[in-house]
């Protein structure tokens, strides 16, 4: 988020905290610790496995996992109220350049619609190439639907947006900061957060990467340059991002239909075959995790019950990072029972209020065995963890009471080894270029630094 989009926000949150009670988390005393079933509910294209089916498919997908992995997906079924999704393809990718190579290749190959849901859609290069090929793909009858978040794109010209709708594009702005624009539910204070695009109903793409030129280099260990040799000017962007393919996509395109719907208040229009049958594209099982205000902060829910439930390690990116007391008591009562817990933060943020009031946690969750390691010369921006090495999620939801409570917010958890593996490779690259904070190093910063953090603190609700 630039200095302008900032101030913007900050003043708008001056207003609703004004006028606007507190919401709050779950009771971390109340989530789910019993197994109530040996297998979680396992969905696919064709509808809900029976039990014995459920648990054929899973002994041959985990054959090598232990029943730990089991246990972990049914009490997560117990929190969140929701399935896990088989048979999908699911790849990793890193950083801006990565991800928009993708993303503009499902664009070009597209036939018959493209959905974007996405937080920010700057005027820049990489914004303008993107729009052009949406434009392009509109010209050539595939039906291209855009809904971007008014407060995410409060920097970007309006002209930017009306030539894409002179296009046939259809656009919504999401939640506008003038409510008399708005022609659904509207409320100033919940942003969509949401990183999504779907084409033709057959493959997806979520995570943490805006339409933005932020993206255009990548992170440090991705581009392969010396820190010596870096523009810190210039530094990348530390980002992660998902293509997913099989039946998950249909849930995921179920949740961009759904805001969209809320939003204009009515149907996508022309009619498309928005939900074709997919057939599995892979061995993945997924379970999509999207959430909204006044929903049952599923995403909360997952996190604390993997880092409740975890035996050897947690291993957390976080851009940012401002967690509430439950989260920190879990992350130190995970390792004062001998598990490994590392978080990477940022060494290099956007947004320094953010980072002051999570620094203001550092000295509690050091004292109390957590490793905390800052990313250095990039801008870090990605939200993911890897719990034990074989429980995985990536999305767009930070660890802050904005992200669990305030936004519409996308995670996806990967549930399986292998993808674990390569999360936990990502991870330990991250950890290569990130600099370790001690405690005692900690205990002797500047007083200045503690009295941003204090003052930071104080907003953490709303930032």
């Amino acid at each position: 988020m630039n200095k302008k989009r900032l101030s913007w926000w900050l003043a708008a949150l001056a207003f609703v905290g004004a006028i606007a009670s507190c919401r709050t988390l779950p009771d971390a005393d109340k989530l789910p610790d019993t197994p109530h079933k040996n297998n979680p509910t396992v969905a696919t294209a064709k509808g809900t496995l029976q039990k014995q089916q459920a648990a054929q498919l899973l002994q041959r997908r985990w054959a090598n996992a232990t029943s730990d992995l089991k246990q972990l997906a049914v009490l997560e079924e117990q929190a969140t109220g929701l399935p896990l999704i088989a048979g999908n393809q699911v790849q990793l990718l890193f950083d801006g350049p990565a991800t928009m190579r993708e993303m503009m290749a499902a664009v070009r190959s597209a036939t018959t619609s493209i959905n974007l849901e996405t937080y920010i859609f700057d005027q820049d290069p990489i914004g303008l190439q993107f729009a052009e090929l949406l434009m392009e793909k509109q010209r050539q009858g595939v039906t291209v639907n855009v809904m971007y978040d008014s407060v995410g794109t409060i920097g970007t010209p309006q002209e930017f947006f009306d030539r894409m709708r002179a296009a046939g594009i259809r656009m919504v702005a999401f939640n506008p900061v003038n409510p008399a624009k708005a022609k659904g539910n509207w409320s100033i204070n919940n942003r969509d957060h949401r990183k999504l695009m779907v084409v033709d109903g057959k493959v997806a793409f979520t995570g943490g990467i805006n339409i933005s030129a932020d993206y255009a280099n990548s992170s440090l260990f991705r581009s392969r340059r010396k820190p010596d040799n870096v523009d810190k000017n210039k530094v990348g962007w530390r980002d992660t991002h998902v293509k997913i393919e099989g039946p998950a996509v249909a849930t995921l395109q179920w949740a961009f239909v759904n805001a969209w719907v809320r939003q204009e208040g009515g149907e996508l229009q022309p009619p498309r075959d928005y939900f074709p049958r997919l057939a599995p594209a892979g061995d993945k099982f997924v379970r999509v995790l999207a959430t909204e205000p006044g929903s049952h902060s599923e995403i909360y829910k997952s996190l604390m019950v993997a880092i409740n439930e975890a035996k050897k390690s947690v291993h957390i990116t976080s851009a940012y990072f401002v967690p509430d007391q439950q989260v920190v008591d879990a992350l130190i009562a995970a390792a004062k029972r001998g598990v490994d817990v590392k978080l990477v933060l940022p060494g290099v943020s956007d947004h320094g209020l953010v980072m002051y009031a999570g620094q203001a946690f550092y000295e509690q969750l050091l004292a109390g065995g957590v490793r905390i390691f800052q990313l250095q010369v990039a801008v870090l921006h990605a939200k993911t963890a890897v719990i034990d090495g074989a429980w995985s999620t990536i999305g767009s939801a930070n660890i802050d009471r904005r992200s669990f409570i305030h936004n519409y917010e996308l995670n996806v958890v990967v549930i399986d080894p292998a993808f674990g593996r390569d999360m936990e490779s990502a991870f330990n690259e991250d950890l290569r270029d990130s600099k370790e904070v001690t405690l005692e190093q900690w205990r002797d910063r500047p007083w200045a630094d503690r009295i941003k953090e204090w003052a930071a603190r104080l907003t953490e609700y709303w930032i």
